[in-house]
């Protein structure tokens, strides 16, 4: 099984309808975003010739997808991969589709070489993603593309689909499909909730964590890159983030965003902080400590602490414990978490890394702070023990910052700002 595609992680995945109906420019849409730069530029962008588009329009999507690709396409600093028609149980939409993929792809139009593949929705068995698979085949051949050269990307709105990406392993490499040009498996939850009949209490669409575990497992086995579907409260900024970071634990880095500003969101949203925070757990909630010159100040209702005669009285909600001040760090280091920095990410490698070339395989790295809490101060450290399977865990956000910085060069000033130039250098060669 070959990877094709250069790309280890997609973070943003952005549709534009191809043609509005009503407008004296019907492609506003798409040459509106083609011209998008920096942090609110996806690194995917899908000219959307399917839902985006009303049906009546979409001949003149594909047109103004041709258009528009044509003219701004070399300077788009992402990739493109226009999303056409398709559907399991109709052939006459599946021809629909076809066509307009040979119509976007024909190299006299001047598109195709600047387009990284197509987006193919509405999947269901692994039989109706071998159809797919093999008209892209049809087209490469009819332009004297090369095989595999059109990257495919999927949505999962049915339990077919679903059930079709545990085949992928099995299927992907044989001789009769070139199953091996698939690129993004992305979740299309609206679709799925009515594929499955669900019902909710108040019309809203089930969160579906298991489709989205399953859809990132799928990936990482088949060498795809896994992308979260829609979030449709586009004013709702911190339900974005906390899906992001419940995505994020679960390997599936990517999300499909909205709006420009959607984007920018989920551009910088998986990368390392740009300073380091301290967490408590306060009673099942989770409290960001605030920073006052050092000392982490925890400013809620749900912890108190005071000192006694002899030593200290801690409450964490309706629990109370009475303690001297060993077992007061104990517990606080229990309560705290620490979300590390770029810095200190970078920091903590580059230490692993000098030790490992001393030959040392394992090594103990430090974090310590000042917690203050009703104004009362105590010192508390944190040894944890750094092997080569710690540092393969923690390599993961940057080699995502690595993956961001070497294809997406439009965003450099804004990393440089965000982190400082020193910091950028040392991220890039870490690691290597």
């Amino acid at each position: 099984m070959e990877r094709r595609h250069t790309r280890k992680f997609v973070r943003t995945f952005f549709t534009s309808p191809t043609a509005v109906e009503g407008e004296d420019d019907s492609a506003k849409m798409v040459r509106s975003a083609s011209q998008l730069r920096g942090m609110q530029a996806p690194d995917v962008w899908v000219p959307d010739n399917e839902d985006a588009t009303a049906p009546n329009m979409r001949d003149e999507g594909a047109e103004n997808i041709v258009e528009v690709v044509a003219e701004n396409g070399a300077d788009f600093p992402g990739e493109i991969h226009p999303r056409v028609v398709w559907h399991r149980d109709s052939p006459e939409t599946r021809y629909q589709g076809f066509q307009h993929m040979l119509q976007i792809a024909d190299p006299e139009k001047g598109a195709v070489e600047h387009l990284d593949g197509f987006v193919i929705p509405e999947v269901g068995g692994i039989d109706d993603w071998k159809k797919a698979d093999e008209f892209f085949t049809i087209v490469e051949n009819e332009y004297g593309l090369e095989e595999g050269s059109l990257a495919m990307s999927v949505i999962i709105e049915s339990g077919a689909a679903e059930l079709a990406m545990g085949e992928l392993r099995d299927e992907m490499g044989k001789p009769d499909n070139n199953l091996e040009r698939l690129f993004l498996l992305v979740d299309g939850e609206v679709d799925y909730t009515k594929d499955m009949r669900a019902i909710t209490p108040t019309g809203g669409l089930p969160e579906w964590p298991e489709l989205r575990h399953n859809t990132s497992r799928a990936a990482s086995a088949a060498g795809c890159i896994s992308v979260d579907g829609p979030f449709d409260d586009i004013r709702d900024v911190e339900g974005y983030r906390e899906r992001m970071t419940d995505n994020q634990a679960k390997g599936m880095t990517g999300i499909w965003s909205l709006t420009p500003g959607q984007v920018v969101e989920a551009n910088k949203n998986p990368l390392p902080p740009q300073e380091g925070s301290w967490l408590i757990d306060a009673d099942g909630r989770e409290a960001e400590l605030t920073d006052d010159d050092g000392v982490q100040v925890y400013e809620g209702e749900r912890i108190s602490l005071e000192e006694t005669g002899d030593g200290y009285r801690l409450t964490v909600g309706t629990d109370t414990e009475e303690l001297d001040a060993d077992e007061l760090r104990e517990e606080l280091v229990d309560l705290t978490d620490y979300v590390p920095s770029m810095d200190d990410i970078v920091d903590s490698m580059e230490e692993f890394e000098a030790a490992k070339e001393a030959g040392k395989g394992a090594i103990a790295i430090t974090r310590s702070t000042t917690v203050r809490i009703d104004g009362v101060e105590i010192d508390i450290a944190s040894d944890r023990m750094w092997d080569e399977a710690t540092y393969q865990a923690v390599q993961t956000p940057i080699t995502l910052f690595q993956d961001v910085y070497q294809n997406r060069p439009d965003q450099h000033d804004d990393l440089a700002e965000l982190y400082s130039e020193d910091v950028v250098e040392r991220a890039m060669d870490v690691g290597n």
